[in-house]
């Protein structure tokens, strides 16, 4: 009875679709945790002498990279997983394998007299890296299908901005219990290093006891020709009046993939198949997204701040700061991502994030000079901070989360799964590459590392503006129709499709609503604007036969 009145009591504080944000922030704040727990395990003294390695060894930045490697293979296993048993078992399929990851690091060299290293720590480290990387990268695929396909088309940003905020929560969570331990028991300490590891099995604890709350995505039902359990899902997550509906649209879009067929890897990653240029579209947003740099400011936070001239307890500190305002200004991504849309975010982002550097190599140059040019360390170290925590912010807004997003939205249900999956595997091999390099660029470039990240950004921003279409508050469907007409336009550049309507949020939207208000009967308000919406998409597949609406857009 308490039970029953535990989840009566849930579902009256917040919506089926808020809990879903809900379920989904806490799995994907495992990879935000994974970042901030080894920034500070890397400078620990005890854990380098039991790996055996030293302080400047690359071996420091193999053993955090390798996880993203295990990532990129956790991205494919699961995708086929989730495919076939669905996109929840496939969720908790890889926190369980995290789970086992974590806990191999957290034994890793645990009883060892030695002070030079154990015989084996490195190995289960290494091993225990890669597994846990397997279930967070699985995590990372699939994921974002599960929440995209359980929200409404125009939520669809704000949803995973809020989820992704999480994902700084984790990684402010693991800082702050590393600096808190470490300031406590010294960087000799075998326990700060080991504690922090072991937390992360609240993540584990925390989803499996809420798994019960949710169902299975219904769009995954009717691929699978489960139109009532589809139905079930429906009236759970959106309501008893949107069944009928809903399953309609549902099944008529799976009807369209089932005549056009199965698709293959081959189909996405060969050129000419008929979800390369998407593939395309996902590959470059996460080769960008790790250009910017900030995969490398995440894990090597402190060595960062040192390049600016600060010492290593104080460098600490200010990174916890810069951790914090991160998360705070994470705010503005799902306040901005469905009002202004990904593409602008990430173009005004990048060329934000090249100017930052651009000050900051000047800024760097000056500290790394200060001794000889009798320049006081708050002259160039407290402009670095404003630059760096505004570049943060900049990142967080425009760049942590559309990289993730895109992939969910413009792939046809029968690719979604395997379009994230590669969205994964990119970003798993790209930040392989760059916290290998990190550590090595650190030694041999210094402060010149940050001109590398501006150039990078420069090349980011430029290949965004050209190539990357809007996606927001579109249909799977409509923007799927993007690549459709980029093919009949013989052009991938985004302004020569369809008049470049596709460069920004559809333009139109506010006058179809009005010319079709008048067709939608008296009710619910929430359900006349959902009513309405339907309508719009209806009113404009009929316009398409005659007139084509996106042929006469009013964007230049």
């Amino acid at each position: 009875m308490a039970k029953n009145m535990g989840r009566f009591s849930l579902r009256r504080i917040m919506d089926k679709q808020t809990q879903v944000v809900l379920f989904s922030s806490t799995a994907i704040a495992l990879y935000g945790y994974d970042q901030g727990m080894m920034s500070l395990i890397n400078t620990n003294y005890n854990y380098l002498s039991t790996m055996g390695i030293a302080p400047d060894s690359p071996v420091v930045g193999v053993i955090v990279s390798v996880y993203y490697l295990g990532c990129a293979v956790g991205a494919v296993l699961a995708s086929k997983f989730a495919d076939v048993r669905g996109r929840k078992p496939g969720i908790f399929a890889c926190l369980a394998t995290a789970s086992l990851g974590n806990l191999l690091m957290f034994v890793a060299g645990m009883g060892s007299s030695s002070s030079i290293g154990s015989k084996g720590a490195l190995a289960t480290m290494l091993v225990g890296r890669v597994i846990m990387g397997l279930g967070v990268g699985g995590i990372d695929a699939v994921v974002p299908v599960y929440s995209s396909e359980l929200q409404e088309d125009d939520s669809r940003g704000t949803a995973l901005a809020q989820e992704f905020q999480a994902n700084i929560l984790g990684l402010n969570m693991a800082f702050i219990i590393n600096v808190c331990i470490t300031h406590s028991l010294s960087k000799w300490s075998e326990w700060a290093w080991r504690v922090p590891i072991i937390v992360m099995q609240i993540y584990p604890v925390l989803l499996f006891a809420g798994a019960s709350l949710f169902p299975e995505t219904p769009r995954w039902c009717v691929l699978q020709n489960d139109p009532e359990r589809a139905k079930k899902a429906i009236r759970r997550v959106f309501g008893a009046d949107e069944v009928e509906d809903r399953i309609a649209e549902l099944t008529t879009a799976h009807k369209k993939e089932q005549e056009e067929g199965m698709i293959s890897y081959t189909d996405m990653l060969w050129p000419g198949g008929s979800q390369f240029h998407p593939t395309v579209v996902t590959v470059m947003g996460q080769v960008n997204q790790a250009l910017t740099g900030y995969g490398a400011v995440s894990v090597y936070g402190p060595q960062i701040f040192e390049l600016l001239g600060f010492p290593v307890k104080i460098a600490e500190y200010i990174t916890l700061g810069n951790y914090v305002f991160y998360f705070i200004m994470m705010t503005g991504a799902w306040l901005l991502i469905d009002r202004i849309g990904r593409r602008t975010l990430m173009i005004h982002g990048a060329v934000w994030l090249a100017i930052s550097f651009a000050l900051l190599t000047i800024l760097g140059g000056l500290a790394y000079n200060r001794l000889r040019l009798d320049i006081p360390l708050l002259a160039t170290g407290v402009p670095g901070i404003v630059v760096l925590y505004l570049a943060t912010s900049v990142f967080g807004i425009g760049w942590l989360v559309p990289p993730w997003l895109i992939p969910t939205e413009i792939y046809p249900s029968t690719a979604r799964a395997q379009g994230a999956a590669v969205s994964v595997i990119v970003w798993g091999l790209a930040n392989f590459a760059v916290t290998l390099l990190t550590p090595i660029m650190f030694n041999n470039l210094e402060y010149y590392l940050f001109l590398v990240f501006a150039a990078t950004n420069a090349f980011a921003g430029l290949w965004t503006y050209l190539y990357c279409p809007e996606s927001g508050h579109r249909t799977f469907e409509e923007n799927q129709a993007f690549f459709t007409e980029a093919a009949k336009e013989g052009s991938w550049v985004v302004k020569r499709v369809n008049g470049g309507e596709f460069r920004v949020l559809p333009g139109r939207v506010e006058e179809l609503e009005e010319e079709v208000e008048v067709d939608v009967e008296e009710g619910d308000s929430g359900r006349k604007k959902k009513e309405t919406k339907r309508k719009i998409k209806a009113k404009r597949d009929a316009h398409d036969e005659t007139e084509p609406l996106l042929g006469r857009s009013s964007i230049s």
